[in-house]
């Protein structure tokens, strides 16, 4: 399958292409409207904002209760076309967190078949201010267009398929080692992780520089915990990081694991069974 990444430099060398849309995705957690704020500032000349909260979640939609539930795929292609966003657009999507919440946008244009394309900057916005390329603030909102996607979710699972998949699935938690722990929880109801669950962090899927890692590396980070006649599935506090997994196994050259759209914050919403410390 196509790279999934594009480079600060590649992408600098397509910047004038017709059909080079970027997306600046940039959210932080507790912050809102800081992502927007950020985009206001400084962004890739030709980018254009797209809202994790708004754009790419339905707080009514699949994986609810949790906080970022995905939104039917009619309702993502209208809110991606009123963006201007083209069927036949190559989407550079991009953040400032080592592509943590660039991935979902990733994952759910690939998910839906968007035959332009979608890449995440590998590196973020840093590795392009890094190779010396300039940020702008000026703003040209893209005329609305037609971007077709499919109309079903694929490799998505639901709480109860979770609950009810036991030593059938290999569940990993994409979250930071302290909040599977349960040592401190900022945002969701209780503190800890579902049982059963490992812990791989996102950030494991990441160098000293913010890039990905390279195959062989994530390879050798997902392949021990994966095991034969089982699904595996990614989660994260929202659905979102876990996307970043799906990123890093696809990058390994690994078959696409399940996503719990919902994930923590859907199943510590719900009077499920929580778990604490390090073992699952």
């Amino acid at each position: 399958m196509p790279r999934p990444l594009i480079s600060a430099e590649e992408l600098h060398a397509r910047l004038s292409d017709a059909h080079l849309r970027a997306a600046d995705v940039r959210w932080y957690l507790n912050r809102p409207g800081a992502g927007r704020g950020a985009f206001d500032e400084g962004h890739i000349p030709g980018a254009t904002f797209v809202d994790l909260d708004t754009d790419m979640s339905d707080h009514a939609g699949f994986g609810a209760p949790g906080r970022h539930p995905l939104p039917s795929p009619a309702e993502f292609a209208h809110r991606m076309g009123a963006l201007g966003f083209a069927s036949d657009d190559f989407i550079v999507a991009y953040d400032d967190a080592g592509g943590m919440i660039a991935a979902r946008l990733w994952w759910m244009l690939d998910n839906l078949g968007h035959s332009g394309g979608c890449v995440v900057l590998d590196g973020g916005i840093q590795a392009w201010t890094a190779a010396g390329y300039e940020l702008t603030t000026s703003q040209r909102p893209l005329a609305a267009a037609e971007i077709r996607l499919a109309d079903q979710w694929q490799h998505v699972i639901a709480r109860e398929q979770v609950a009810d998949g036991g030593a059938k699935l290999v569940l990993l938690d994409a979250r930071a080692p302290e909040r599977y722990r349960g040592e401190i929880e900022p945002i969701d109801p209780l503190a800890g992780h579902i049982p059963g669950a490992l812990n791989v962090p996102a950030t494991a899927n990441l160098g000293p520089d913010g890039s990905l890692r390279d195959a062989a590396s994530l390879e050798a980070l997902y392949a021990p915990l994966l095991a034969v006649g089982k699904d595996t599935v990614v989660s994260c506090g929202s659905g979102t990081t876990a996307c970043h997994s799906a990123l890093a196994m696809r990058v390994a050259g690994m078959q696409d694991p399940l996503l719990y759209v919902g994930s923590f914050s859907d199943w510590s919403r719900s009077g499920m069974p929580v778990v604490s410390g390090e073992n699952p």
